[in-house]
């Protein structure tokens, strides 16, 4: 082989769960990444799997994706999702009896989603684990991300934030999968110096950046985003290809906005008679989206053309072709100028394939098929096994940068979500202060006799508090909410989050300082916000 590719797939969702609603609006985000990426993507593993090829795979499983995947009452809310959406298929194949187009479309939707069924219920609704299973078969290198993927540059100015965020992340990956994680995607590709002292903590051994945090490293990298750097305390980074992401993610040259393609927007949610389709809708009260489209994008502003399943395959097969083409360009290219075979980056968004573009999995499928059986140029391989064939690399400081808007953290920092910043300041700085007052004593016996004049004897309602208190500080942090009232898309929701958990922060902070710790309201708050059972508050310390 001349050279490699990496293919990177990071899933992640905010934890999002309200057990003190039926039905939940934004619950479905996690239904529909389950139904349309997680599911399909497990099939694919388990094809690769039969067929015994040599493919990798990469994917970040973030902290609060996985809590929500492992929760009970999600799980079995999932279910009920599940089954309604295949009621509503079978209900779409009687309304379309006589459109044979419609008809059919109805009849690959049934069976999609029966198939679905079948791989959620063969890994018993255990998503995590279905994971854990390719990963130690060597299918899969699954890396962690931030622990509720706040924006680390962004906590600079609270080094101990950033610590609580990196080793949150690493005691939970632990917990699901049995290991600790060589890799973390830094959340929004953000990097800032100093970032990766905390990494080494943590033993995370590599992270991956925007191709200009790379290219602006200093001394400039000899090898640009074509081989990973080291940082000086020896954490390595990658820098994410350029062209293959141009490919995929462009708005006029990306592959997904192909004619041929299915239709995002376009969903018999919106299209069909309220009270029709009233009991599959993600809330009961407002058209929104079920995931049973018949349309293709087409293209320009005229008439939508009715979605053709084989045009679309086809298309997948087509794209896959070109790209994989594209990428054996490259390494031609490039591997003449090189010391070692050239590694290209190509990181996404996990769930572009599947639910943005419906065709992604099959178009991963087909990528991943021909690299195997149709090539010796290059082949796949993680960024964990490329740093352990080739374990030399040059020293140099990234610099700093996201893959966001204008290559920095405009999004997550403008006129929208400012507010935000100074009340995080302000909580960050007392759960550090709850952390140095109910720490242990430190260990050396001169220093123990003088902190037990200071240090605070706590009891286990207190403990429980100082860990929920650890909780809704880390929820307030998650970039997800600042990018949402950027976006526009739920900004109301958002920002009730925010405030939600920067107030029981508040409240959690006077009852452990100056009241007493409220059981009856403290046990109602760790129901709800119930992720990360085993949290250690002293990392803020």
């Amino acid at each position: 082989m001349q050279g490699y590719l990496s293919l990177v797939l990071h899933a992640h969702l905010p934890f999002v769960r309200h057990p003190e609603h039926e039905k939940f609006l934004e619950e479905s985000w996690l239904f529909e990444a389950v139904t349309e990426t997680y599911l399909p993507l497990l099939q694919i593993l388990d094809g690769w799997r039969r067929d015994q090829m040599a493919a990798r795979l990469t994917l970040s499983l973030s902290p609060t994706l996985c809590a929500m995947l492992l929760d009970p009452l999600l799980r079995s809310r999932y279910e009920r999702h599940l089954a309604g959406l295949i009621e509503l298929a079978k209900k779409e194949i009687h309304r379309t009896h006589w459109d044979r187009s419609f008809r059919e479309l109805a009849a690959m939707y049934l069976d999609r989603l029966l198939r679905a069924q079948t791989v959620w219920q063969a890994a018993g609704g255990n998503l995590v684990a279905a994971f854990k299973r390719f990963q130690d078969e060597g299918y899969l290198e699954i890396i962690t991300t931030a622990a509720t993927h706040g924006l680390l540059p962004l906590m600079t100015g609270h080094p101990p934030s950033i610590r609580a965020q990196i080793l949150t992340a690493r005691d939970h990956y632990r917990s699901c999968f049995g290991r600790d994680p060589s890799g973390i995607w830094l959340p929004e590709c953000a990097y800032a110096q100093g970032i990766e002292a905390f990494l080494q903590e943590a033993n995370l051994r590599w992270f991956i950046l925007d191709s200009h945090g790379i290219l602006h490293a200093h001394p400039r990298p000899r090898f640009g985003t074509f081989a990973p750097i080291f940082t000086p305390n020896g954490v390595a980074a990658f820098g994410r290809d350029f062209d293959s992401s141009r490919q995929v993610w462009s708005k006029h040259e990306g592959y997904p906005g192909d004619p041929r393609y299915r239709d995002f927007y376009r969903d018999v949610g919106f299209d069909l008679d309220f009270d029709y389709v009233k009991p599959y809708l993600p809330s009961p009260d407002t058209r929104g989206f079920t995931g049973l489209k018949y349309y293709r994008i087409t293209g320009g502003t005229g008439e939508k053309q009715i979605y053709q399943r084989d045009h679309a395959l086809h298309a997948a097969s087509q794209h896959a072709g070109h790209f994989l083409g594209e990428r054996i360009a490259q390494i031609k290219q490039i591997a003449p100028l090189l010391d070692r075979p050239p590694i290209i980056v190509a990181p996404y968004d996990a769930e572009l394939f599947g639910h943005w573009w419906y065709e992604g999995p099959e178009f991963l499928d087909f990528l991943a098929r021909k690299i195997c059986n149709e090539q010796k140029i290059l082949s796949l391989i993680t960024p964990g096994e490329y740093l352990q064939h080739h374990a030399t690399n040059q020293i140099a400081t990234p610099g700093a940068s996201s893959w966001g808007e204008e290559g920095y953290w405009r999004v997550w920092l403008n006129e929208t979500n400012e507010w935000i910043y100074p009340h995080l300041q302000i909580a960050q700085d007392w759960m550090a202060g709850l952390a140095a007052k109910y720490s242990a004593p430190p260990a050396p016996v001169a220093r123990r006799r003088a902190a037990h004049k200071s240090a605070v004897k706590m009891t286990a309602l207190q403990e429980r508090a100082l860990k929920q208190a650890a909780r809704e500080l880390l929820l307030a942090q998650a970039s997800d909410w600042p990018f949402i009232l950027r976006a526009g898309t739920s900004p109301d929701y958002a920002r009730r989050r925010v405030k939600d958990h920067l107030l029981r922060f508040l409240a959690l902070h006077e009852q452990l300082t100056t009241t007493r710790v409220d059981e009856k309201w403290l046990a109602e708050i760790e129901s709800r916000d119930n992720l990360f059972p085993d949290v250690n508050w002293t990392y803020w310390k």
